[in-house]
């Protein structure tokens, strides 16, 4: 059993979900192999530490309502590849909802951890957009890398967790950001504004609107490459091999809903195990699925659950149902 959840955000790490969920597949006498995962939101760089290994540095960076909180980034041990992580210093968990200035609220966190990371020697820095608390289209992470002396010979690849273009980040993303109507078209309007003065207009293309436009900044100014966050992730943890050894996957996020299939893990871990002829049973907080989307995804199912013991429950369940089911393996292969 390939366990590989990502995080339930707010509640618990993808760590946490993916120990629970194997703590259950134990009880029911199965063998989970261990694999939590991400697609660039909360929890990216928590996942590719043990990969990438090297050390976290800590920096003081300015929170989406300018206070300065502390942040940081990881270095790997040889310094030539860093993680950052937007949420760390740009995230919405950083936002006050009952004071929220959803207009003047800035990127520049994030673009003083790329540059500090670019100082710190980095050729390649992997950045994860997701949980952002911003919608400034990038303006405020420019500004401070550019602030910064810029980013020296360092490239950047955004690991995008969505594919919405530019022009409509605040239009989809802006109200969960404490954006109202009002605000929203201002809001499209600076998108347009900022898109039009940049070296490449990021208007029309797929993924340049995550992190409220930061991705599509970053892509224009800079050069930055725009990947599918979980396939990245996902190649970092050689979770092809994984695969070859596995019966079935069970992953799993915090709300299952129509945004999964825009990049988020559940549709990426779907998608790499089809491939591979393993069925894959989802584990989720929340289940607001239209009716087709899990024949649309491939899912073999879909449980709700949001607590440790639930989670164990729920995995227990599976890997008796699957050992009920499976064919004997002396007989039939599965591939």
């Amino acid at each position: 059993m390939l366990v590989a959840p990502d995080s339930f955000k707010g509640t618990m790490s993808a760590i946490v979900v993916a120990e629970a969920l194997a703590d259950g597949v134990r009880q029911a006498g199965g063998l989970p192999v261990v694999c939590p995962v991400a697609d660039g939101g909360e929890g990216t760089l928590a996942v590719l530490e043990p990969v990438i290994g090297g050390t976290r540095v800590h920096i003081t960076a300015t929170a989406p309502d300018s206070r300065r909180v502390p942040a940081w980034f990881l270095l790997s041990a040889d310094g030539s590849t860093a993680v950052v992580e937007t949420a760390t210093a740009s995230g919405l968990h950083l936002v006050d909802p009952e004071t929220v200035d959803a207009f003047a609220a800035t990127s520049a966190g994030t673009g003083e951890l790329l540059a500090a990371a670019a100082a710190a020697g980095a050729i390649t820095i992997l950045l994860g957009v997701g949980g952002s608390g911003c919608s400034d289209g990038g303006l405020g992470a420019l500004a401070a890398i550019d602030d910064a002396g810029g980013l020296g010979d360092a490239r950047v690849t955004v690991l995008c967790d969505v594919t919405t273009s530019y022009e409509e980040a605040a239009r989809i993303y802006g109200p969960q950001k404490g954006a109202d109507p009002t605000t929203v078209a201002r809001l499209t309007d600076r998108l347009n504004n900022t898109a039009a003065s940049l070296p490449r207009d990021p208007r029309g293309f797929a993924k340049t609107g995550a992190a409220g436009g930061l991705s599509g900044a970053l892509w224009a100014r800079h050069g930055a490459d725009l990947v599918s966050g979980i396939d990245r992730v996902l190649e970092e943890v050689d979770f092809a091999r994984l695969l070859a050894d596995a019966d079935l996957v069970l992953t799993g996020e915090g709300r299952l809903d129509a945004q999964t299939s825009e990049g988020k893990v559940v549709a990426g871990v779907v998608r790499w195990a089809t491939r591979a002829h393993v069925p894959v049973h989802a584990v989720v907080g929340r289940n607001d699925a239209p009716a087709d989307l899990l024949t649309t995804l491939g899912l073999a199912s879909a449980t709700e659950a949001g607590e440790p013991d639930t989670l164990r429950d729920s995995a227990a369940t599976l890997t008796r149902h699957a050992t009920r089911t499976s064919p004997d393996p002396r007989t039939t292969s599965r591939k």
